[in-house]
């Protein structure tokens, strides 16, 4: 198998060679550390990126909320961001595979290793075998990282190590460490495309293929380009993309792709008339708008509304259709952001637990877009692959049935409610709708379909229904899916 752009990225697990370099230490230890240091500089943008991941293994920080404020204080110019973006974002993504040659070129595994030095091992060798960075300067700048902090012995380890990541390139490892083609096939891919096998095997039960399996992990691997949300009423899509220098969306009439650049450098975006949303998640929100049955009352729901993205433009959009919506979030901290992206709306926020809300029923429109496993927005937040465990799963299904229950109460008679999750998984999206009908037969499903199609794209380019499922390779969206249920 061989794959195009960047190349493959292997998955933590299968064949960890032993015999490799030994130099320098690299081994836990209490030791004093040497002390021998030189004046050269570090290079800035891959201290930015190290900072990055370093706080992603130490603090279990997120990687897209951090680098942005790094990059603010930075004094880096526009080349250098663009390096750091893709050097932290990119081995925060790759963990796995950078993981299992990491070890193999080391000869012990990668918790033998001291996590200061592991940081700077991944980030060497992720600029080795996903960039066209030469091998000289990802070594020696990785060198030069080591010896600021540690002196030369921890160094030399370093150096020994990712020289011998360098003498093979990322296909050449995928050979060496992935399970094989022929006995594992869905091992051997997300080794490749760099993701836990257990989230494989959750795709390739979504997808049904190995074909589409392929498409989908190679999609999620690479990083997308940022989409923004013109908020309706103050911003069109089209002087959007105008003033951003993007192209409008493919389905959401308020996206618009942003190639390059920075958005929070645009003044919509400062000025609150624009933000950053994923296209899949403006679709929730266009669904809930437009999924009223028979006279609306004006009365809105959204039941999990942190932090606030779908709520502003939901709220956007009741407020141009003369409702009102109730925004509900568990946290205080969240709440207080859903408040301030929503200023001005005519929108309520409450702070409760949206299985027990306190709201009084009669709402035309709820929507649930449930705490999940995020398996859906992988691609954008780069290390939460490495961080769910299948374990997190049934929690959060049990939480999903309960808060589309609590909503179905709420809801009038002939009212609505749009169900959605960041997540493929089937025990997350239809095992949930599938539970929720079987219990209730006063529920029916509705077609989501014509709901997120527009004017320009037939709503078969969204499945045979009644549910809506998004991908990445199909869409260039995250991987939300939507389900519509009316009380009948």
């Amino acid at each position: 198998m061989t794959r195009g752009g960047r190349g493959s990225d292997p998955r933590r697990g299968g064949g960890f060679q032993r015999g490799g370099p030994q130099r320098g230490g690299g081994q836990r230890s209490d030791a004093p550390r040497d002390k021998k240091t030189r004046d050269k500089p570090v290079d800035g943008a891959r201290s930015v990126a190290l900072k990055v991941l370093r706080a992603v293994r130490k603090d279990d920080a997120y990687a897209n909320l951090l680098l942005p404020r790094l990059l603010r204080e930075s004094k880096l110019d526009p080349r250098d961001r663009g390096l750091a973006t893709e050097l932290a974002y990119g081995t925060a993504r790759s963990l796995g595979l950078l993981d299992a040659v990491i070890a193999s070129a080391a000869g012990r595994p990668v918790a033998d290793i001291d996590g200061d030095l592991l940081d700077v091992l991944r980030l060497g060798a992720y600029q080795l075998l996903r960039t066209r960075i030469g091998s000289h300067a990802a070594v020696s700048t990785s060198v030069d990282l080591v010896r600021a902090e540690h002196g030369t012995g921890q160094a030399g380890f370093v150096n020994a190590v990712l020289r011998k990541v360098s003498q093979r390139d990322e296909q050449l490892w995928i050979d060496a460490l992935a399970p094989s083609m022929a006995d594992d096939m869905i091992g051997h891919l997300a080794f490749a495309y760099a993701h836990p096998r257990w989230i494989a095997d959750v795709f390739a039960d979504s997808l049904g293929s190995i074909g589409e399996l392929q498409a989908a992990l190679a999609a999620d691997d690479d990083r997308p380009i940022v989409h923004l949300v013109a908020r309706p009423g103050q911003i069109t899509a089209e002087e959007l993309a105008l003033i951003s220098g993007g192209d409008e969306g493919r389905y959401s009439p308020y996206c618009v792709y942003l190639p390059e650049g920075d958005p929070g450098s645009l003044d919509a975006v400062r000025d609150g008339f624009a933000g950053v949303q994923d296209e899949g998640s403006q679709l929730v929100a266009v669904a809930a708008a437009r999924a009223g049955v028979g006279e609306d009352g004006g009365r809105w729901l959204d039941l999990c509304a942190g932090p606030g993205g779908k709520a502003a433009l939901l709220g956007s959009l009741a407020d141009l259709d003369g409702a009102h919506l109730d925004a509900v979030e568990v946290s205080d901290h969240r709440a207080k952001l859903i408040e301030n992206v929503v200023d001005g709306l005519p929108v309520t926020v409450h702070v409760a637990d949206g299985r027990e809300s306190g709201l009084e029923p009669g709402y035309d429109r709820v929507l649930v877009d449930a705490p999940c496993s995020g398996l859906g927005s992988l691609r954008r937040r780069p290390e939460a692959r490495w961080r769910r465990t299948p374990e997190d799963v049934p929690a959060l299904v049990e939480l999903q049935k309960e808060l589309v229950t609590e909503a179905l109460r709420l809801v009038r008679p002939g009212g609505v409610v749009v169900y959605s999750t960041c997540s493929p998984h089937p025990a997350e999206t239809t095992a949930v709708i599938d539970a929720v009908l079987a219990a209730d037969d006063s529920v029916e499903q509705v077609d989501a379909r014509p709901l997120v199609a527009g004017a320009d794209n037939d709503a078969s380019v969204f499945g045979v229904g009644p549910h809506v499922q998004l991908w990445p390779h199909r869409h260039d969206t995250d991987a939300m899916f939507l389900a519509v249920l009316r009380k009948k």
